[in-house]
């Protein structure tokens, strides 16, 4: 035994612990190593092992069916540069590959390895291949990749298939510049793919099928990785549109994206890619289905409008859609938009007049963002946009100024900027609780075309100096500055004072001219008469005359003989040669209607005699009140 340990070739750290992997399986004879101990790295060199002189470099056992656990002092084969285990039976705890710093493959992939330790990546600074895929790694809580793999600056391709990743993707993946294959699918990642991937060198990108709430998130980062050729997105929960510049990655063949919440139009560029593979299935993409380019490709189970590639959609639906996707598809709006006719019924938000046209657009907090689309102006038949309460931002498109039937367009509590444009036609447009336009000054033009000042009022209109004054702009301040504040306090303290003054002079005048009438009323004669010529046919020769009495509102006939003649001031003549005399002028003749003048009584009232100055005998009669 002394013998053979001092002639053996093989480093005995080494030696010890390839003995501790054999000792360790439960099938070690598949191995067809001597089964009474030899040299490894001696001659003849045992099968499934590759030395470099006395340091074992290699361990090759792919697919060989062994059975049970690594050695936990595996990292003490420093020299260790291939481990070629994948596709066996290997079990229980994996050992630290923490100081094996000339490890450059690591094929554990297709075992059944249940636990992971935290220092199992540090210091592989030479590694460019790790495979770990389909392990049940910490199957209960999960785990996630430690910075510490961030220094195996050489990795190539890192593939971890259903091995129970969890948690957001590692930023620093996407700043490690030899990575060129990732390939994470089926695990528990969450979250979205960071911006550290912005114009990565990867090839192949797989993040399909996570398990839980799934990769989330605009995939608009993926549209820099011009190096990629293959990437699986589907089965996820990605939302927002496929970017543009997508048709940017010339390289790329396979592209998957099904079952996400993916929206909105099929970008042109997309549909001109000739890739070899192109799944869009399950999501919530709109509009017409285009002519790809694709040898194969799929897109059922979305909202085209159209179900044939190539075919158009109505000019109306193509409208709203482009609203659509300046508003960022809220959900609410993506799952009922769909089909070819907005009049049917389904679409959210969408009113119709009896030609089956769209005349109103009602979508109050809705969760609106983004900006106001052009495309509005196509539908000439609306009538009505309500679109308050969201948080819209940007210009009033100048091409809304074509739609003639539009009476009403409320824009309140958004965040739209000036300039506003100028309507021709009669319309309300409401504006207040847009911070941006009412942070006007007073008096400034928000425009070239409509001039408009903040108001304190939420139906406050636009002063009548405005040029287009057949629009009428309503809106009131969100908030007010300290100094405006502080300037409105002082115009006030003037104001008011000054106000009530002139309301007290208001009143007093009027009040004036109502004393001095009533005074004036009460000094003059209450009543008149009017006093008829004598009948020559009265054998009497008596005059017959009207009293007006102004004190009950009735009329007095009055007998008198003889001629009639009345000084000045107190009677004047009136209507072919009709007398009116005074009331105050009977009082004085008949002593005031003394009872001692009395001459008679009768049905209508009494008979009081009287002396004019000019001595004429007069009778009155003076009737009861209330007799007409």
């Amino acid at each position: 035994a002394f013998a053979s340990l001092v002639f053996t070739v093989t480093d005995p750290n080494d030696l010890s612990v390839i003995n501790e992997f054999r000792k360790g399986l439960e099938n070690p004879e598949v191995l067809k190593w001597p089964e009474n101990g030899g040299d490894p790295c001696g001659s003849p060199v045992w099968p499934h092992i590759v030395c470099s002189g006395s340091r074992i470099q290699q361990i090759q056992v792919m697919g060989l069916g062994l059975k049970g656990p690594l050695p936990q002092n595996l990292n003490k084969l420093s020299r260790l540069t291939h481990l070629g285990l994948q596709k066996n039976q290997f079990s229980g705890k994996l050992p630290s590959f923490s100081g094996l710093s000339e490890l450059s493959f690591a094929y554990l992939d297709f075992n059944q390895f249940d636990t992971i330790p935290l220092d199992f990546f540090d210091g592989l600074v030479n590694l460019q291949v790790l495979a770990l895929d389909e392990n049940p790694l910490n199957a209960t809580s999960g785990w996630s990749l430690p910075n510490g793999l961030q220094d195996s600056a050489q990795l190539i391709n890192l593939t971890m298939i259903n091995c129970n990743l969890a948690g957001p993707l590692p930023e620093f993946l996407g700043t490690m510049s030899s990575l060129e294959v990732l390939l994470l699918s089926t695990n528990r990642l969450s979250g979205p793919i960071p911006g550290t991937f912005k114009d990565a060198v990867l090839k192949m990108l797989w993040l399909n099928d996570q398990s839980g709430d799934g990769m989330s998130g605009s995939i608009d980062v993926v549209a820099t990785m011009v190096s990629l050729t293959h990437l699986w997105l589907h089965g996820n929960q990605f939302s927002g549109k496929i970017p543009v510049e997508i048709g940017n990655l010339t390289n790329l063949k396979d592209l998957s994206v099904n079952t996400n919440n993916l929206v909105g139009l099929i970008p042109e560029s997309l549909a001109n890619m000739p890739l070899d593979n192109l799944d869009l299935n399950n999501n919530h993409f709109i509009g017409p289905v285009p002519k790809f380019k694709a040898t194969n490709v799929s897109f059922m189970s979305n909202s085209f409008c159209q179900t044939k590639q190539g075919a158009v959609c109505a000019p109306e639906v193509m409208a709203l859609l482009e609203f659509l996707d300046g508003v960022n598809y809220p959900s609410r709006l993506v799952e009922s938009w769909s089909g070819n006719n907005p009049c049917d019924g389904r679409w959210w938000g969408i009113s119709c007049d009896d030609n089956q046209k769209v005349s109103v657009i009602n979508l109050p907090k809705s969760n609106l963002s983004g900006t106001l689309s052009p495309s509005i102006a196509n539908l000439e038949t609306v009538t009505r946009i309500y679109l308050e309460s969201n948080n819209l931002s940007g210009f009033v498109p100048s091409s809304w100024t074509s739609l003639k039937s539009l009476s009403i367009l409320d824009l309140s509590n958004n965040n739209i900027s000036p300039p506003l444009p100028k309507f021709t036609t009669p319309l309300k447009l409401v504006l207040n609780g847009n911070p941006k336009l009412t942070s006007i000054p007073p008096g400034a033009n928000p425009s070239p075309n409509n001039s408009t000042t903040p108001a304190d009022s939420p139906t406050s209109s636009v002063p009548s100096s405005r040029p287009n004054s057949s629009s009428s702009v309503i809106f009131k301040p969100s908030e007010q500055s300290p100094e405006k504040k502080d300037s409105k306090s002082k115009i006030a303290i003037v104001v008011v004072p000054i106000a009530g003054f002139l309301l007290l002079v208001f009143l007093a005048i009027p009040l004036y001219i109502y004393v001095c009438k009533k005074s004036k009323d009460k000094h003059q004669a209450p009543t008149a008469l009017v006093v008829h010529p004598r009948d020559p046919s009265d054998s009497d020769n008596v005059v017959k005359i009207a009293i007006a009495n102004q004190t009950n509102g009735s009329l007095s006939t009055v007998n008198a003989s003889g001629s009639a003649s009345i000084h000045s001031g107190e009677s004047h003549m009136i209507e072919a040669g009709n007398l009116l005399i005074s009331v105050q002028v009977l009082r004085n003749v008949t002593k005031n209607f003394s009872p001692e003048n009395e001459l008679g009584r009768g049905g209508f009232g009494v008979v009081y005699k009287g002396e004019l100055d000019d001595g004429t005998q007069i009778a009155v009669k003076r009737m009861e009140a209330g007799i007409v």
